[in-house]
């Protein structure tokens, strides 16, 4: 017996997935809309929310869609909050993309046991300059140099690379993109720089392409009804729905 067809739905993407999403969204006709939203965003949490909930109302207005797919994490907890109104939003079980990207929370929840040095790099996030390296550096001096003083770019610089000093190993995930040879060599160029190790990691498309396909099952997506809003659960669920208003 042949499954049904998957619902008409809406996506919200953060842009570090542009690339990986292309590679499970062929002939996907049942996708009304797409929204996408810069990797910058996660930067600030509380505007993140607010842009995304912005584009969900807007997205509540449709009557052609059943279903509104958010293509993020928990994020830092920026997408805690987001609420459904008219469509019931669904969302991948996972702090952030790394676990998307490798297949499973519990896939990453391994990784991080096996390589707690681990920094992930990716083709969205190397081409956004956002990974430890050379060309993080030079981008941190130019974008900071035009909101701060010199001493407090040094400063702000010499901070991230403090940070930098708790991880050891560069691993790069590869789903198949058309960029993931010439990323993967900048990840080993970059590893190499900061004396660390470099590893190349094998992704798992399956919990991107579900997302999209479905089916979205409750061991790996959280679905968020009308009347609900999204909320991290401190537990392995990671995410959990909880009412908009307190119940008695």
């Amino acid at each position: 017996m042949k499954p049904p067809p998957p619902p008409p739905i809406a996506l919200v993407i953060c842009d570090v997935f542009e690339k990986e999403l292309a590679l499970v969204t062929a002939g996907a006709s049942h996708i009304v809309e797409q929204r996408v939203f810069e990797i910058a965003l996660h930067d600030r949490p509380e505007v993140m929310r607010g842009i995304l909930q912005g584009a969900l109302t807007e997205l509540d207005r449709r009557d052609d869609i059943e279903a509104i797919v958010l293509v993020y994490g928990l994020c830092g907890c920026g997408t805690a909050g987001l609420r459904a109104e008219r469509h019931p939003l669904v969302i991948p079980r996972a702090h952030d993309c790394r676990a998307v990207f490798l297949g499973s929370k519990e896939r990453f929840a391994s990784r991080q046991e096996a390589c707690p040095g681990c920094y992930y790099y990716t083709p969205g996030w190397n081409l956004a300059r956002r990974v430890p390296g050379p060309e993080r550096v030079a981008f941190l001096q130019a974008s900071l140099s035009e909101k701060f003083d010199p001493e407090d770019v040094e400063f702000l610089i010499a901070s991230e690379r403090e940070m930098w000093a708790n991880y050891d190993t560069a691993a790069f995930i590869d789903l198949g993109t058309a960029e993931a040879a010439r990323e993967a060599a900048y990840t080993q160029a970059c590893a190499q720089a900061l004396g660390w190790q470099y590893e190349y990691l094998k992704g798992d498309p399956a919990l991107l392409r579900d997302l999209i396909w479905g089916p979205w099952d409750d061991a790996r997506y959280q679905i968020v009804r009308p009347g609900q809003k999204l909320a991290h659960a401190v537990d392995d669920a990671i995410l959990r729905a909880d009412p908009t208003e307190s119940q008695p």
